[in-house]
């Protein structure tokens, strides 16, 4: 076998394990003759049993369009070599790389601290955002189902929710989205960032196809749930070249409103990327870096709100138009919809009660 095929962890998307920040020593094998093996590692995934003491984040940034979200699990098994969320795996006492694909947190908790911050006097229904940091319907879901149940207890309190997911895992809870839809308590965003299977296959190993979420977006266009495309991210030299013919195939299946994302390259994304971005595309590797490079006056990251999503300068103004003629064309006008928040209630716990 070649070297280089050794090296490479197939099917997922990081090929490093990188320290992380906060720990100010680690165990390296810098030597390996000195050892009589090598360093064992586990390739599998493993499932960490959390109890946080809450479920819902506030968000404070201005350009995400949500102020609070939830997320059931921390990490992610899709294993997308550009996750923003890697980062927060280090808060965690875990690697960036890796350690966010195969080592996966599950709050089991969840449903129960969702319906605590419900009852709690005085609290003020808003919309939450699921999936703002990581996949809700990842692997696992389809065995421990508390995506579902958190979904069932929106429907109960009668509380707006927006999801987002590249999973068509999804599929299974269209009897919830749409009874939720027909209340204008729910939106769902289907992230899509490219039509080739080999790009897939490379940048987010272990999600559906692309036409699998366009059959996505189909059923859940048939149910009259509202339905869009994030065409996210968006990596210059790799598949900027694809968003016309997405947001086509999108609206054709239904979509509404489309959104997207320019890559950006925060804390120890950047390493992990340039690392992967030279296994899989060696010989383009240069130009893709100064691609995103050219999105972010010259650097892989822009942290400043409102530019951070789109970038800056003449690569990501040709983006931003090419969008924009494409939604034009293929989708009209059509806009993010306002969901309802004068429905909630709480439920009557002694008619529960009475009922059992």
């Amino acid at each position: 076998m070649d070297s280089k095929e050794e090296e490479y962890f197939k099917g997922r998307g990081a090929q490093l394990n990188p320290n992380n920040k906060f720990f100010g020593q680690s165990y390296v094998q810098e030597y390996i003759e000195g050892l009589d093996e090598p360093f064992l590692t586990s390739d599998s995934t493993k499932f960490i049993a959390t109890y946080p003491k809450a479920i819902l984040s506030k968000v404070d940034s201005p350009d995400i369009g949500f102020y609070q979200s939830l997320n059931p699990y921390q990490g992610c098994e899709h294993g997308c070599i550009y996750c923003y969320a890697r980062n927060s795996h280090e808060y965690w006492g875990y690697s960036a790389g890796l350690d966010f694909e195969r080592k996966i947190l599950v709050k089991y908790n969840a449903v129960e601290l969702l319906e605590k911050e419900f009852d709690r006097k005085g609290y003020i229904p808003e919309p939450v955002f699921m999936s703002g940091n990581t996949d809700c319907y990842q692997p696992i879901e389809r065995k421990l189902g508390i995506t579902r149940q958190l979904l069932n207890t929106f429907l109960t309190y009668k509380h707006p929710v927006s999801i987002i997911s590249k999973n068509v895992l999804m599929l299974r809870d269209l009897d919830i989205l749409a009874a939720l839809a027909e209340l204008g308590l729910v939106s769902v965003s289907v992230t899509i960032n490219s039509l080739r299977e080999e790009v897939r296959r490379k940048m987010e190993p272990r999600t559906a196809t692309a036409t699998a979420r366009l059959k996505l977006i189909e059923k859940l266009a048939e149910k009259n749930i509202p339905v869009s495309l994030m065409i996210a991210p968006i990596v210059p030299g790799i598949n900027s070249d694809e968003m016309p013919a997405l947001i086509k195939y999108a609206a054709d299946a239904g979509a509404r409103w489309a959104s997207y994302t320019i890559v950006r390259l925060n804390g120890a994304i950047a390493n992990i990327f340039r690392d992967w971005v030279y296994k899989n595309y060696p010989a383009g590797a240069e130009k893709i870096i100064h691609g995103i490079e050219a999105c972010h006056g010259g650097k892989l990251n822009d942290s400043k709100w409102g530019r951070r999503i789109r970038g800056d300068g003449e690569t990501a103004e040709g983006i931003r138009q090419l969008f924009k003629i494409a939604v034009r064309k293929y989708m009209g006008q059509e806009t993010y919809p306002v969901l309802r928040t004068d429905l909630f209630e709480r439920p009557n716990r002694d008619m529960q009660l009475r009922l059992f």
